[in-house]
């Protein structure tokens, strides 16, 4: 009897049998691969940047576009002498009294050059050009023509504010290029009272 009553005594209350437990998720039920001492491998995003570019790209204002015509310089005639005045004088130049008359002419033909443009007029001379004076159409008063040889060639004579003469000798279209020199004076002129009255004036 005290054999039984002890077993009675020693067996566990039905309630508090071991209940089976559930079969958990552990990461040591899947072996890793990953061998010991490498670093676990990285997943690397790439992005497009085309959207940050053109989010970061800042468009700058377009400076204003300026006058063609107010920068560029025009040329109405670059050359030198009139070849007739060359030969003229070499024609010429047997005589002892025109001979200085010919080195004068071949020295024109070679080492002088005339340069009339929409803003200045420029005289180059000397034997690699370094010989250089210019002067703006504003400066001049006065253009007076001296033709020469029948008209073919002529001199100009142009006269400064100041009082300057300008004397270019053997001009090739010496009546056209005056009347352009001229036109242009009288174009700085109008321009030049234009600014100081404050722009033109209505009758």
């Amino acid at each position: 009897m005290a054999t039984a009553a002890a077993a009675v005594l020693l067996s566990p209350p039905p309630s508090s049998a071991a209940k089976t437990p559930l079969p958990t998720a552990s990461h040591h039920s899947f072996p890793s691969k990953i061998p010991a001492g490498a670093r676990p491998p990285t997943t690397k995003l790439f992005a497009s940047s085309s959207s940050s570019s053109s989010s970061s790209r800042t468009l700058s204002p377009k400076s204003p576009p300026t006058s063609a015509a107010a920068e560029e310089e025009r040329v109405f005639f670059d050359g030198g002498a009139h070849y007739g005045d060359l030969l003229a004088n070499l024609l010429l130049g047997f005589t002892l009294l025109w001979l200085p008359l010919t080195l004068a002419a071949v020295s024109r033909a070679f080492f002088l050059r005339y340069r009339f443009t929409n803003r200045r007029v420029t005289v180059i001379s000397g034997f690699t050009g370094q010989d250089r004076s210019d002067f703006p159409y504003s400066s001049i008063q006065d253009v007076q023509v001296v033709p020469r040889f029948i008209g073919e060639w002529g001199d100009l004579v142009i006269t400064l504010k100041d009082g300057t003469k300008v004397d270019l000798r053997s001009v090739p279209k010496f009546r056209e290029i005056a009347d352009y020199c001229l036109s242009m004076a009288d174009g700085s002129r109008r321009g030049s009272e234009e600014k100081r009255g404050g722009g033109p004036r209505g009758f």
